[in-house]
């Protein structure tokens, strides 16, 4: 049966990024697939339950590319996708096995050593006492860094490069992000053709040297890895740090065993989601989700942050202490993991994870007791621009 349009938007993860945990509980008690009004883009359905989640996230009859879409314009209105969030079979399998070499979990294991180099960094120049936006500090210049090395961006130019990232990312003004958008295009267009001259390193000379990407398919997978890689690790460490300090016995039970540190983070990206929702999936044909009706060509969105709050699939506290041989600080999911985490491509969680588990590790080992939030109240939700903490 049709859902109800609702008055409200949905939260964007901007205007909502206080804390958008209570406008999904109310969505979920009215029901699984909602209708709703997507700032900047229109009408679309929500779905915001656990099960019609994994559903409608392995159902191939919702695809990617926006040419499903009812709204699709075939004379430029529109333009077509060229990265893994916007492509469908076979496109999209051919361009995750180009770079699918590059998120194994050795590649990211490879990566550890200069992660963690990089992170330990950052901690040591924080203050000892005083207050500190570990935002600011830590959780934004970590993955540019990170990303800088993957993309193959030159030592001398990574300080502007992360200034763009930044502006794209935590925009100051549409303008700015505009700004900010065009000069990242044109900087990694120069690199993409200096990689074809057989002057560049990293991923995109990686790419560029398998000739069987365009100029446009290596663009889109840059600003997909610039993009995905710098907000989701942003998003995972602020409210990994967030919800430890929220909840004191889980920091302590992490000092007192270290080793719990993946646990924790594998809690931290189903309690917050680093991304709020899907891309928009297209129905290619009409479809059913959880006694919803979907017409082909409608959009839908999934929200994983819902998703992996949904009481019948979780317990209602959001951490708590766990019995000793379960060897996890917080709740260890009674169902498996939603599929298609948002991570790199297929890359999965678990390799970010584990690179982030030794400055974890030596973070909350090494620092004072004293270690809290500086707000009272500070943002719950994915898309934080700051985290103001007490040192």
């Amino acid at each position: 049966m049709p859902a109800p349009m609702l008055e409200e938007p949905a939260p964007d993860g901007r205007e909502s990024a206080s804390d958008p945990y209570p406008f999904y509980a109310a969505l979920r008690a009215k029901g699984p697939v909602h209708r709703v009004l997507v700032p900047g883009s229109g009408e679309s359905w929500l779905v915001v339950a656990h099960d019609a989640a994994r559903a409608a996230l392995t159902d191939p009859r919702l695809r990617n590319d926006i040419r499903h879409s009812s709204s699709w314009r075939s004379d430029g209105g529109h333009a077509v996708g060229r990265n893994l969030l916007q492509t469908d079979p076979p496109q999209h399998t051919r361009l995750r096995r180009l770079v699918a070499a590059h998120f194994t979990a050795g590649s990211v294991a490879a990566l550890r050593p200069r992660i963690e180099a990089i992170a330990l960094d950052l901690l040591a120049a924080l203050p000892e006492r005083g207050t500190a936006d570990l935002v600011a500090r830590y959780a934004l210049p970590l993955p540019v860094a990170v990303i800088c090395g993957l993309l193959g961006v030159p030592a001398a130019d990574r300080e502007v490069f992360h200034a763009w990232s930044d502006e794209l990312v935590r925009p100051t003004s549409p303008e700015a992000a505009t700004t900010a958008g065009a000069a990242l295009t044109e900087y990694l267009t120069d690199l993409i053709a200096r990689g074809r001259e057989g002057r560049a390193s990293g991923l995109l000379g990686d790419l560029v040297a398998a000739e069987d990407l365009t100029s446009e398919e290596i663009l889109g997978m840059a600003f997909l890895i610039l993009v995905a890689g710098h907000e989701t690790t942003v998003d995972l460490i602020s409210g990994t740090v967030h919800a430890l300090l929220a909840h004191p016995d889980q920091l302590a039970l992490l000092r007192a065993e270290p080793d719990l540190t993946g646990p924790a983070v594998e809690e931290s990206l189903r309690y917050n989601s680093p991304v709020h929702a899907t891309a928009f999936r297209f129905a290619a044909e009409p479809l059913d989700i959880d006694g919803t009706r979907i017409e082909a060509g409608d959009s839908v969105q999934i929200s994983l942050a819902a998703a992996s709050r949904d009481p019948l699939r979780f317990p209602p506290r959001p951490l708590r202490p766990a019995p000793r041989h379960a060897r996890t600080p917080g709740i260890r999911p009674r169902t498996a993991p939603l599929p298609g985490r948002p991570a790199g491509p297929r890359g999965g969680d678990r390799g970010r994870a584990s690179a982030a588990e030794p400055p974890a590790r030596a973070r909350l080992r090494d620092r004072p007791g004293q270690l809290g939030l500086a707000q009272q109240h500070p943002p719950e939700g994915p898309g934080r621009t700051t985290a103001a903490v007490r040192l």
